[in-house]
């Protein structure tokens, strides 16, 4: 089995009076695109610090192509970094500043000139080299960030919220042809954000972190669908969460009296308290109860209109809340604030949640 291009074992890093990173065991495979998600503080970021090399962790060990690195300055490294705020050089052109990795490593002019070229054409940016910073918009400063970084030809390429400064469209935009750049270059790449929907649609793994630990990783499609903690499950999408009991038989019982019979997790103990998790798109609201599945009583208190969708907010028999979200067609203007309905939904789309 070859060497992960990028590998982790056991980092920490501890400060004074607080564990920003409480042990984390990652491998990236060459060429594979893997995001850190998480809110704020949840360690995220002083990963991508430590992997880059602007300090040095408490314990734990950093491998890149199986060569240890934990204790060689960032730029020995061989990893190209693009920041949050671009970090670009204000005085010098967007030329100048893609060839000032190059310059620092004593590459020849000739191929300076020529590398530059070609890494601002990679992020369309060719004819605008001249520019400064602050004669480009905000995207066209992204992308000669990236150029920089990626003029290198690193063995891991590190982004920190590249997008976070861009408005909707253009970090719509800009989050594909991200990836198509990345596809195309095969560059090992490890990618910060608090943004679920960027996680989604960009990576091949996403590594959902919770208070200095990685809490579950995974393809986007097993984070979505199958979320190992209520943690995940709040913090990726949205998500129903019915309190319940597991019963002797290995069911369900949930507050309001209803069974879930689907599987319930082995390392789930019989007795335990649980949560019976339902995303919103699948879930159902009818003013008749469902002949199978889940359902539980319950009276429309908003009715939110986005467009394509429309969002029923419900409170349910047992004082707990519901969500469902449906297509915005007839149907669904039936239901208004104050009607008795009932929320629904079938056993597949039920996860029964520690």
């Amino acid at each position: 089995m070859p060497e992960p291009a990028l590998r982790l074992v056991g980092i920490e890093k501890h400060y004074t009076t607080a564990v920003a990173v409480a042990g984390i065991d990652l491998a990236v495979t060459e060429g594979e695109f893997v995001t850190l998600l998480g809110p704020s503080g949840c360690g995220k970021t002083t990963t991508l610090a430590l992997i880059a090399g602007f300090f040095p962790p408490t314990s734990g060990e950093i491998y890149l192509k199986g060569k240890p690195v934990a204790d060689l300055p960032s730029f020995r490294r061989d990893i190209g970094v693009v920041f949050q705020d671009y970090a670009l050089f204000p005085h010098l052109s967007a030329a100048d500043n893609v060839a000032f990795g190059l310059k620092m490593r004593k590459v020849a002019p000739a191929d300076i000139g020529r590398r530059v070229a070609d890494a601002l054409d990679l992020v369309k940016l060719n004819g605008l080299g001249e520019r400064r910073p602050l004669q480009m918009s905000g995207g066209q400063r992204q992308r000669v960030a990236l150029a920089r970084a990626l003029v290198i030809n690193p063995t891991v390429l590190l982004l920190d919220e590249p997008l976070s400064n861009l408005d909707l469209k253009l970090r719509e935009e800009m989050r594909v042809e991200i990836v198509a750049i990345q596809r195309r270059l095969g560059i090992t790449t490890v990618f910060v954000t608090h943004d679920q929907s960027e996680a989604l649609v960009m990576s091949d793994r996403i590594a959902v972190m919770n208070a200095g630990r990685i809490e579950q990783i995974g393809d986007p499609a097993d984070i979505y669908e199958r979320p190992a903690t209520r943690f995940v499950a709040e913090f990726i999408g949205r998500m129903n969460l019915f309190a319940g009991v597991v019963t002797s038989d290995r069911r369900v019982r949930t507050a309001v009296g209803l069974e879930l019979a689907g599987p319930v997790p082995a390392e789930i103990a019989t007795g335990a308290a649980v949560h019976v998790a339902v995303r919103p798109e699948r879930a159902r609201i009818s003013r008749d109860k469902p002949a199978e599945g889940l359902a539980w009583t319950g009276t429309v208190r908003q009715v939110l209109y986005l467009g394509a969708t429309r969002e029923f907010h419900l409170e349910l028999a047992g004082g707990e809340r519901g969500l469902v979200e449906t297509p915005n067609d007839g149907a669904a203007a039936r239901f208004e604030p104050g009607d008795a309905v009932w929320l629904a939904a079938s056993f597949d789309n039920c996860r029964v949640l520690p």
